[in-house]
């Protein structure tokens, strides 16, 4: 393994931790902002590592992240911003075999719009402002990214997704169901 390619993974691994400790906040708002920095991190990772929808899609779900931790400024309490960034995802789906002349096989058009899946997911999970949805839906998302990190060798993403998927259940555990 290069050095380039011990700092592409060590700094997946940082967005990692970012992304698992996120799960564990009581307020949506705290989430999100552990998860923008996760996701600014997460895109640099994809992109180094040749994964350019995950890099898009990243870079994308940071902006998402800054607009839905600011819900009053933004107005992010419209539907139209789910939208939006809905086609923002499609839009990234595209460019990665147009632009970024992705091999367009069944299996790379199935692969490379999981993580658009996943984005959709946490987006809905934003835009309910609630932590408990945002868990929720985390299942949802957590295991298409998982898919897409192992194809694409992303230690830390695929490391950050299972981890994820404890954590939101622990999250669940401890916020949701003890709660009741």
């Amino acid at each position: 393994m290069s050095s380039y390619d011990i700092i592409a993974q060590s700094i997946g691994i940082v967005a990692m931790a970012l992304n698992i400790l996120s799960f564990q906040q009581k307020k949506q708002r705290n989430i999100i902002i552990m998860q923008f920095f996760g996701a600014s991190l997460f895109a640099v990772n994809m992109f180094m590592i040749g994964a350019i929808v995950g890099g898009l899609l990243n870079l994308i779900g940071a902006a998402r992240a800054i607009v839905f931790a600011n819900k009053s400024f933004f107005r992010a309490d419209k539907v139209i911003w789910v939208y939006g960034f809905g086609v923002l995802y499609l839009v990234s789906y595209l460019l990665t075999f147009t632009v970024f002349e992705k091999e367009p096989t069944a299996v790379n058009f199935i692969i490379e719009f999981l993580p658009i899946i996943g984005m959709i997911a946490s987006g809905i999970g934003f835009y309910l402002s609630d932590a408990k949805a945002v868990r929720r839906l985390g299942l949802v998302s957590s295991p298409s990214w998982l898919i897409y990190n192992i194809v694409n060798l992303a230690i830390g993403g695929v490391i950050c997704e299972i981890l994820a998927m404890i954590s939101i259940i622990i999250g669940m555990i401890r916020l949701d169901i003890k709660k009741k």
